[in-house]
């Protein structure tokens, strides 16, 4: 019998993670357990104070196939239920840390929905995202017919899941899609590199504009706008804000510099 390693690596450097999915036999499609592994690597991450920025990615020169077909027909896939974790596994959650999706390869059917899932995504040029599982009758439950017109509008998305048809890395960037665009193998390391621009910031501010931005959805506008109020008030209370500014007096940040 063949084993496999832990399906889900995860590693640490310094205040940024790097989360990888790493089935490369299967290019990356998820089972039970490799579900089941990157909930527990989100929920370890959201819950550390020094960790700041993850980082999710695939092994082998894939982000994620989706979900592994050959363990549902054999009765071994991921749970589809309206409680508890998503089907991919973290898909449900709402974190309070940013995490940055690194793409090479093909993100499609359920790995497009955990692209869809992290806040940012920085993907190669030959990198394709796509909703492959709709040959196959698989349908997206893990927030794709959702998080997909929001990010790029209902025209671009009822185009991609309807067709199924795989989008490259230059008309996801156009789309919106994509966030960054690398050269082929320069995902991950142009990941790195946005993490470590976001841990630079300060944190207790940059996590509270994110959480307005997430959680305005559904909200009438000026219930949104108080909301955003009521969570800047918070960063002000905390003393980030007047430590933020008086830097700037002392002469940081001059002549639109970035740190």
């Amino acid at each position: 019998m063949t084993t496999h390693p832990d399906p889900v690596r995860v590693e640490k450097h310094g205040d940024l993670v790097i989360i990888t999915i790493d089935r490369p036999h299967a290019r990356n499609a998820v089972d039970f357990e490799t579900a089941r592994g990157l909930s527990e690597a989100f929920r370890a991450f959201d819950a550390n104070r020094q960790q700041q920025v993850a980082v999710l990615t695939g092994a082998g020169g894939h982000f994620c196939a989706g979900a592994d077909l050959k363990a549902v027909a054999t009765g071994a896939g991921n749970r589809v239920t309206l409680d508890g974790d998503g089907p991919l596994g973290p898909t449900r959650m709402t974190l309070s840390k940013p995490v940055i999706a690194a793409v090479e390869g093909f993100a499609v059917a359920g790995g497009l929905e955990l692209a869809l899932w992290c806040d940012l995504r920085v993907a190669a040029r030959s990198a394709t995202f796509g909703v492959y599982c709709r040959r196959w009758g698989v349908p997206l439950v893990d927030g794709g017919t959702v998080r997909l017109p929001r990010l790029i509008g209902q025209s671009h998305a009822l185009d991609m899941i309807l067709t199924g048809r795989g989008v490259g890395g230059e008309e996801a960037k156009q789309m919106g899609l994509a966030n960054r665009i690398t050269e082929d193998g320069e995902a991950l390391h142009g990941a790195i590199e946005l993490a470590e621009q976001l841990t630079k910031f300060p944190p207790r501010c940059m996590r509270s504009d994110r959480r307005s931005v997430l959680t305005q959805w559904g909200r009438p506008m000026e219930e949104a706008l108080q909301h955003e109020t009521l969570l800047g008030r918070e960063v002000i209370k905390s003393g980030e804000t007047i430590h933020g500014a008086s830097r700037f007096l002392e002469g940081a940040g001059r002549h639109g510099e970035f740190a």
